[in-house]
């Protein structure tokens, strides 16, 4: 484990690379703060133009729109960082407005929920090595037609892709991204499935505001998928089973599996119920619901995006094996 001031100098210098040239906006909020600061700080030792705002400077949260303020100077500035407590709703208030502005002229890195944790253990890895397993995996996975993805818990999932959807690397190094933003902690490689069929335990977090209930290893979530679809959702934890049926419910495309996703940063050694840094973890995990067609090239869309861990994955690309019980044999 290493330091939140380590953290930071990896995100402003090796994942950002911010430069003297750079206008630097940090984006937090009172609960984050603390954190942020240390970002703030890493880029002063390198850039005058550097700017820290509070969210709750602009009312309560959550916030029903992106503050006009911050609209301003996040589109003028070319390195944002936004890094903020989640709060239900303000992912389409605030982080997907202020990513698309801030990638007009600039990059982003989107660090949405940072504790002192997440600095100081997935923001201190080893993002050569992250990068260099990264491109590994994406040399095999792009070319595939089909990836069959098991566990001992019994996930028996087989995807199906298409050589017009893109597959993209996430690997910490955001200046060298398509995209021009990336979610830190950092480390896959994703995309939107053709079609997907079978079983998945799911074992591990969730996301999208579903965090709370923390690594679900001793009430797993279990999905029957049929044509990417899916066709049954059953867990212990009723409450838990009741909130993800009335989730995907919530537009045409909510109960379909979009993203599919191979986490790529190898030093991390357990979850922590953390989506953002837990989908990076090494092994697979599905997003029901958008598939990123902005970047990736699918044709369709949906308002939900329910990321979901498989742990202790052995995933099968054409035929040969690159992951075995969650350890990379390649």
């Amino acid at each position: 484990m290493g330091t939140i001031k380590e953290g930071a100098r990896q995100a402003v210098r090796n994942c950002m690379k911010v430069s003297s040239k750079d206008i630097v906006l940090v984006v937090t909020d009172t609960k984050t703060k603390p954190v942020a600061k240390y970002i703030e700080e890493e880029s002063k030792e390198i850039t005058k133009k550097v700017e820290l705002l509070n969210l709750d400077d602009y009312g309560k949260r959550p916030l029903k729109k992106l503050p006009k303020e911050i609209a301003e100077k996040a589109r003028n500035a070319t390195a944002v960082f936004y890094m903020a407590e989640q709060f239900k709703g303000e992912k389409e208030s605030l982080r997907k407005p202020i990513i698309k502005l801030a990638t007009e002229n600039g990059r982003q890195a989107h660090m949405p929920g940072i504790t002192k944790e997440l600095m100081e253990e997935g923001m201190c890895t080893d993002y050569k090595k992250v990068q260099e397993l990264s491109k590994k995996v994406y040399d095999i996975v792009s070319k595939a037609k089909t990836i069959k993805v098991l566990t001992k818990k019994g996930t028996d999932l087989t995807a199906t892709f298409s050589s017009k959807i893109k597959w993209l690397i996430a690997d910490g190094n955001i200046t060298n991204k398509e995209t021009k933003w990336s979610n830190l902690p950092d480390g896959e490689v994703f995309t939107c499935v053709e079609n997907i069929n079978g079983k998945v335990i799911v074992d591990g977090s969730l996301g999208d505001y579903f965090d709370k209930y923390k690594v679900i290893e001793k009430t797993p979530l279990i999905l029957e998928i049929k044509n990417s679809r899916i066709i049954k959702l059953e867990c212990e934890n009723k409450k838990l089973e009741k909130e993800i049926k009335e989730y995907i419910k919530q537009d045409e495309n909510a109960d379909r599996i979009g993203e599919f996703a191979i986490g790529t940063n190898i030093g991390l050694k357990k979850l922590i119920g953390n989506l953002v840094q837990d989908e990076k973890f090494p092994g697979i995990h599905i997003a029901i619901g958008h598939g990123y067609p902005e970047n990736t090239g699918s044709d369709w869309d949906s308002k939900a995006h329910l990321d979901v861990i498989i742990q202790k994955t052995t995933i099968i690309v054409d035929g040969k094996e690159i992951m075995k019980n969650g350890k990379f044999i390649i």
